[in-house]
């Protein structure tokens, strides 16, 4: 898993609600247990036309878009089944955070598990930032996760909420598996005695 430190770039605003994990990768991607190329599958039925050609207007294929690695999402981002293919797909298109109102726990935990953010605001502050972003589309935000705050372009900055384990987890670019790996000489000590 790739370390998260700071982050800043610009914002891909997608203010649907109830964003449920068939939408961001339908069922049929399911069938892999690799992570590679499930970027190209990103939310597919909304990404593509049925001949496979982009559609201009969903907000992923538009070109200042290309690139950019925050999603600023509707309330209720990753509802319905727990598919890990989804935080792989939101990575593998370049995505690192993503900053809603909520996100449904598995999702969350899923994210976490997978180098990707999220970022919890309050409603007030969610549309103030989809205000922004409509004002200045190519304004940026630094996301610090060791101070666990999001600068906005006008100097002022967010807090936002982490549990301990992930957080440090996310900033040494373990999952669990590689945090528990880590003390290795401890636990073969540990059975030694």
């Amino acid at each position: 898993m790739a370390q998260f430190t700071q982050l800043t770039s610009r914002v891909i605003p997608l203010p649907n609600r109830n964003v449920d994990t068939d939408q961001i990768i339908p069922a049929r991607f399911l069938k892999v247990t690799d992570k590679a190329g499930m970027g190209a599958a990103l939310f597919s039925d909304w990404r593509y036309n049925t001949d496979g050609s982009p559609k201009p207007d969903f907000v992923l294929n538009r070109a200042e878009h290309q690139g950019v690695q925050i999603l600023l999402a509707g309330d209720n981002f990753g509802c319905g089944s727990s598919r890990e293919h989804a935080p792989w797909a939101l990575t593998g298109w370049g995505i690192h955070a993503v900053i809603s109102t909520s996100f449904a726990d598995i999702f969350r935990n899923n994210a976490l598990k997978n180098g990707l953010l999220p970022i919890i605001v309050d409603a007030e502050t969610h549309q103030s930032l989809f205000d922004l972003i409509e004002e200045v589309p190519e304004a940026e935000m630094t996301i610090d996760l060791a101070s666990q705050s999001v600068a906005l372009p006008d100097g002022a900055t967010l807090g936002f909420p982490i549990d301990s384990f992930s957080k440090k987890c996310l900033l040494n670019g373990v999952d669990q598996l590689g945090y528990i790996l880590s003390h290795a000489a401890q636990i073969e000590a540990y059975e030694a005695a």
